[in-house]
């Protein structure tokens, strides 16, 4: 009996795992269409189903629609919708079941903090693990790249609220978090990367979570993301900062780390969140 509930349990696993979809997440900036292409492929949903757009991280949720609605028109999918959602609005459940029953789920840019005030605890982020437990693709691009990690930067900084030039120091608890969507549970996903140099947050961060992995990923280039698995596509870079193995010693408020390990991948290359 032990045996066969052990087994059960295994094979409750492993369905799970089967049916878990994909995530492809992009870093902002513009998006050639051989990428939004893949990212159509990836979800299969040339042929089948459709996508919804989702704005809430958008000031102008018009636009963010009408431009989300059109890279998928303009590359051949008519099949695509957008539902905007209000926050502390009961949301309709025919439209939770269209999330929850899409083929690929798209959230815009803008600010993360945004669309997280929307969708946080509520049904409508219960729908969106839906369709990605169902194997639905989740995409996302600028703050809807940042969404993807369960540890989300914000893009604030603790000590110096009015800074305006940036991150430019490398300080212990000065990079603000908080909760995402929890998709990437293994890793913090930054976005905008290399084109702003935002290595020092992204730095800090992996020195105060060695357990994560800290991946940065340059304008029009993406990961896409099955499982433990990923895979770089684009025009630019994507850096994954690991303090898995190093060794961290503070003073004052500075933070240093000895063997942090950087890896800079093109487009093309693999590498696991294990």
């Amino acid at each position: 009996m032990k045996k066969l509930s052990l087994l059960l349990c295994l094979l409750l696993i492993h369905l799970n795992t089967l049916a878990q979809g994909k995530l492809f997440i992009i870093g902002g900036g513009p998006r050639p269409a051989n990428m939004i292409n893949q990212m159509i492929d990836e979800a299969d949903v040339r042929t089948n189903g459709y996508a919804v757009v989702l704005p809430m991280s958008s000031s102008n949720t018009e636009a963010a629609m009408a431009s989300g609605k059109k890279q998928f028109v303009d590359n051949g999918i008519a099949a695509v919708t957008a539902f905007n959602f209000i926050k502390g609005d009961t949301p309709d459940p025919a439209l939770l079941d269209s999330i929850r029953n899409a083929k690929l789920i798209y959230i815009s840019g803008g600010s993360q903090g945004r669309f997280m005030n929307v969708v946080a605890g509520t049904a409508i982020e219960q729908a969106v693990w839906d369709c990605y437990q169902k194997g639905g693709t989740i995409a996302g691009t600028s703050a809807g790249a940042a969404v993807m990690s369960e540890k989300m930067i914000t893009g604030a900084q603790v000590h110096y609220p009015d800074a305006d030039g940036g991150f430019r120091v490398i300080e212990k608890g000065n990079t603000k978090l908080s909760q995402g969507l929890g998709l990437v549970k293994k890793a913090i996903i930054d976005q905008h990367f290399v084109r702003r140099s935002r290595h020092n947050r992204l730095i800090t961060l992996a020195i105060e979570n060695p357990g994560l992995k800290c991946i940065g990923i340059d304008e029009s280039t993406a990961i896409i993301v099955k499982g433990n698995k990923v895979k770089v596509i684009g025009l630019s870079q994507v850096l994954v900062f690991d303090g898995s193995k190093g060794r961290k010693r503070e003073k004052a408020k500075k933070i240093s780390m000895k063997d942090l390990r950087l890896h800079i991948y093109l487009d093309g290359d693999t590498f696991s969140l294990n």
